[in-house]
């Protein structure tokens, strides 16, 4: 049996978020299943590096799948992308070792968020930024930033509803970089909770807004309370570019 380590581009703004769900097909996990169970005549199974929200995109998502079929990668390379929609790509396979899992084993993931702060919007970027008519202070959003890295308890930062579910993350970076009207916010760690890097990104804006003092990040933490964050910001501005091993 082979296990295979497929590297995958989407855009999401069409489909409900990476995971299968029950009665849609509008899900990039399922999109990739049904392909890849045409291909192989077997009932595949796609393990993903983790799930994405409904608009969310990707530009290195990662998954293993097993088969007990002989094709090679450059076969289900080229068979995925004849039979994958538009806004859906794998772009390498590789064998990998028969115990490899992509989400248990990932070691760090890499999000990054756009923000188009002009007071006109651009309509070219509608479907992966978020438009902020408001000048940002930028000066504050980068000092802002840096109270997130390292490990915290993270509960303040998510929708997840399970109590019993550990909400401590390690940052490893945050980095912002301006360009003309566009702000990119990438964040690294170690795994990310439900809608942690979108509530993450939705607290700096209100930094750079003045709508909170970034002193209050803190407290934030303390409290571990989800009201007293930020707002989550679209998904649409959002995108997973890395996951390492």
């Amino acid at each position: 049996m082979k296990n295979i380590k497929l590297t995958i581009q989407y855009e999401g703004t069409n489909y409900r978020g990476w995971q299968k769900q029950k009665g849609s097909d509008k899900t990039i996990q399922g999109k990739l299943e049904n392909v890849l169970s045409k291909m192989t005549g077997e009932e595949i199974t796609l393990i993903g590096s983790g799930r994405t929200d409904a608009g969310v995109h990707a530009e290195k998502q990662i998954a293993n799948f097993k088969m007990n079929s002989d094709f090679d990668c450059e076969y289900i390379i080229n068979y995925c992308n004849d039979f994958l929609p538009q806004d859906i790509a794998v772009i390498a396979a590789k064998e990998m070792h028969p115990l490899f899992h992509a989400r248990y084993n990932a070691k760090t993931k890499t999000y990054r968020y756009n923000i188009n702060n002009n007071p006109i919007p651009n309509l070219f970027q509608r479907n992966f930024c978020y438009h902020v008519e408001e000048k940002l202070n930028i000066a504050l959003i980068k000092e802002a930033s840096q109270l997130f890295i390292g490990e915290h308890d993270f509960r303040a930062f998510t929708t997840l509803k399970n109590k019993k579910k550990s909400t401590v993350r390690t940052i490893y970076d945050i980095k912002i970089i301006e360009n003309y009207e566009n702000l990119q916010i990438y964040i690294i760690g170690n795994g990310f909770l439900h809608n942690m890097v979108r509530i993450i990104t939705g607290t700096l804006i209100e930094v750079g807004l003045g709508k909170l003092n970034k002193d209050e990040i803190p407290n934030i933490f303390e409290e571990k309370a989800r009201s007293s964050a930020g707002f989550t910001a679209p998904p649409q501005g959002l995108a997973l570019i890395d996951v390492t091993y």
